[in-house]
This record gives structure tokens, C-alpha cells and sequence, in this order.
């Protein structure tokens, strides 16, 4: 587990929840405990011992012995491949824990830093709304405007400096969302905030994610394995018409010589009903498994197609907003400042070059907000890539 500093990189912070959150080790757990249940369920039944007597006025037989139930031929096997494919849904439902709490780590992560970003922007507005004050008192001392536009310039920077403070509080939420997401419990101290910020690279194309979507994602692959799991119990419902035995021993340790009393049972699976019955129910096991994966391949492929969406848009705005509007919205605010000094301009001129100015800078910061998290979703909760130096097995190893 990596020790957190302002300097870690998100790697180091993703690292560190997936060693540390508690709902990842419980899925661990879980898992491990699915796997110890195969060893259970193809394994013989415990052997049983009797013991028998014949007693009149006086103990005329004893008899202790073994008894020994044996599955008919085939159950065991089916019954064990049943809880590997169960053990393999265990599996994944470990891989998803993983992955859950990595979108939280990132979420608060962006969520963090673009609070900064929205903060900068708004003290930057509040220096230069404080700028238009002192021109707005140069030109009412000059008898050139009236106290009006000054008034105007003070309740802008009363809104921002609102703004500023209200954000600044939503840093107590953000951090302990972080925290939680790294699994620190209340006693723990709180994490330390990344100095510098790592942007996600660009996403691939559509059909490259889908495919690997539909080979990775793990809520599609935990559903495969309970198809196989099906498969399993229906070949176990099949033999129910196969009988089960039973094999004992006991000794007359009262005679002499020791008598020896073998013994033999067989189970008698004559209600055809019964064994058709959990044949189709097996079967219609089988069947709404195989649905319920069919129908989370076009739920995955549609969240896919809307993440996308969001990250294409978001990027466009980034664009449009960082090369053009954001540019000319600065152009417009700088030309009116000296026109407003010659009285060629309006105070409501240069307020609302200025609004405009601060819309698109957080315009901008929220585009960039949205392209991190619909990223992070694309890759982690619907791709389902897991993060760098995450304790999972590599795909091959879980089709064994």
C-alpha cells in the first residue's frame, strides 16, 4: 500500500483503496469462501457409524458397524462443477467491488481538483470586479457616472465573494467522499489533496471499446459464469433419476466366531413427475440466465454509446470555449474597460462583458469535469479496465 502524499499520482491513490477499502476485502473474502465451497459440495458424504443390539434378559447381539452413502454416478461431479461456476461469479463480483470503489477514488478525485479550478476563476473575478470598482470611484470622483455604477460593481463582488464562500465549503463533503472512497474509516486522518492534476487520455473508438466491454466488463462475465452454473445444475437435475446407494458393515462382536452383517440400499426415483419437474426448472434456470445476460450486453452497449456522447460533447464545449469564446469573451472585456474610461461605454457594458467572461471560464471548468468523469466511467465501470497494480487475474486464468 503506497504512503499518500500532496506529490502521489492517481495511480498511488487508486492503489491504495483498492489494498484498503473494506468493501473490496469483503468481496475478497466472498470469493475465497465460494471457492473453499467446491471442495464441499464434490466431496462423499461423512460416513456413519451404527450400532445395533438384540436384547432379551440379556445383550444376545451387538453389533457396531460403518455405513457409507454414495451419490449416484455423475451428481458429484455436476454438483462441483455448479460451485466452481458460482465460485467464478464470486469472482467477479470481486472485480466489480474493485472497480466501483476506482470510479469513486476518481470522481472525488476530478470532483477535487475542478473545485480548485472554480475557485481560482471566481477570486480572479473578484480581483477584477475590484478593479472595476476603483475605475467605476475614479470616474464618479471626475463627475463623468454616478454613484450607481460603484453600488453596481460592490453587489457583483458581494455575489462572488458568496460564490467563493459557499465552495469553500463544498470542499468538507468533496474530502470526505475522497476519504471514504480510499476506505478510511471516521478516526483515520484525513488524505492528503494532489497538488497537480493528471488528465485522462483521449478515449479509443467506439467499436474497440465495445468489444473489449464485452470480453472485460466484469458484470457480463459474472453473468456468463452463472449461464455455466445453470448449465451445471441442469445437467445435476438430469440425473435425479439416477439412483443413490448406500453401503454398510456391521460385526456381531457377541458371537463366536465374529459374525459380519453386510448391508445395501438404493434410493428408487419412480416419481417421473418430480424428475421432470426440476429437469424444466433447471432448464428455466438456465433459460432466464442466459436472458438476464443477453439483456445486460444491450444495457452495457447503450451506457457505452451514452458515455461516449458525454465525452465527445464535453470536448467539443473544451474546444469552442478554450479557443474561441473564452479568447474573444476577454477581447470584449478588455476593449470595454478603456472604453468605459473615456465614456465611449456603459458600466452595464463592461458588467456584462465580465459576466460573460466568467460563464464561459466555468463553462469551461464543468466541460472539463464531465470529459474526466464520462472517461472514467467509460473505462473503469463499463469497459472495465482495472485500475494499475490491481490485485486481479488476468482473463485467461478465469476461464480455467
Amino acid at each position: 500500500m503506497p504512503a499518500l502524499t500532496t506529490a502521489s499520482p492517481l495511480s498511488d491513490y487508486l492503489r491504495f483503496a483498492v489494498f484498503k477499502h473494506p468493501s473490496i476485502e469483503a468481496a475478497y473474502y466472498g470469493w475465497a469462501a465460494a471457492v473453499e465451497r467446491i471442495t464441499v459440495t464434490r466431496s462423499l458424504p461423512d460416513p456413519r457409524l451404527t450400532f445395533e443390539a438384540d436384547v432379551t434378559r440379556m445383550i444376545e447381539a451387538l453389533m457396531p458397524g460403518l455405513m457409507v452413502d454414495l451419490p449416484g454416478p455423475g451428481k458429484l461431479a455436476a454438483a462441483g462443477a455448479a460451485a466452481a461456476q458460482e465460485s467464478r461469479a464470486s469472482y467477479f463480483s470481486f472485480e466489480k467491488a474493485i472497480l466501483r470503489v476506482a470510479v469513486a477514488v476518481k470522481t472525488a478525485y476530478y470532483r477535487i481538483h475542478f473545485l480548485d479550478e472554480n475557485l481560482r476563476v471566481q477570486r480572479a473575478t473578484l480581483a477584477l470586479l475590484g478593479d472595476l470598482e476603483l475605475l467605476a470611484r475614479s470616474q464618479n470622483a471626475a463627475g463623468r457616472v454616478t454613484l450607481q455604477d460603484v453600488l453596481r460593481a460592490q453587489i457583483e463582488q458581494e455575489q462572488v465573494r458568496t460564490q467563493i464562500e459557499n465552495l469553500e465549503d463544498s470542499r468538507v463533503p468533496l474530502l470526505a467522499e475522497l476519504k471514504a472512497a480510499l476506505g478510511l474509516g471516521p478516526g483515520d486522518a484525513d488524505p492528503p489533496i494532489p497538488a497537480t492534476f493528471e488528465s485522462s487520455p483521449e478515449a479509443e473508438s467506439a467499436d474497440v471499446l465495445l468489444q473489449t466491454a464485452l470480453a472485460r466488463n466484469p458484470a457480463l462475465r459474472q453473468m456468463e459464469a452463472d449461464v455455466r452454473a445453470a448449465e451445471a445444475m441442469l445437467r445435476l437435475a438430469e440425473k435425479s433419476g439416477v439412483p443413490d446407494f448406500s453401503l454398510g458393515l456391521e460385526a456381531d462382536v457377541k458371537a463366536s466366531p465374529v459374525m459380519l452383517r453386510p448391508s445395501a440400499s438404493a434410493t428408487l426415483p419412480i416419481w417421473r413427475d418430480k424428475i421432470a419437474a426440476e429437469i424444466a426448472g433447471a432448464q428455466a434456470q438456465k433459460l432466464a440466465a442466459a436472458a438476464r445476460l443477453s439483456a445486460e450486453q444491450v444495457t452495457v452497449a447503450a451506457e457505452l454509446a451514452v458515455m461516449l456522447f458525454m465525452y465527445r460533447e464535453s470536448r467539443r464545449e473544451i474546444e469552442l470555449l478554450a479557443q474561441r469564446l473564452i479568447p474573444k469573451a476577454r477581447q470584449s472585456l478588455e476593449a470595454a474597460r478603456p472604453a468605459y474610461s473615456t465614456g465611449r461605454a456603459g458600466f452595464l457594458d463592461v458588467i456584462d462583458a465580465q459576466r460573460q467572461l466568467l460563464m464561459f471560464e466555468l463553462s469551461l471548468v464543468d466541460a472539463r469535469t464531465r470529459r474526466e468523469l464520462a472517461l472514467a466511467s467509460v473505462s473503469l465501470a463499463i469497459v472495465g479496465l482495472p485500475p494499475e497494480g490491481a490485485p486481479v487475474l488476468d482473463p485467461k486464468e478465469t476461464e480455467r
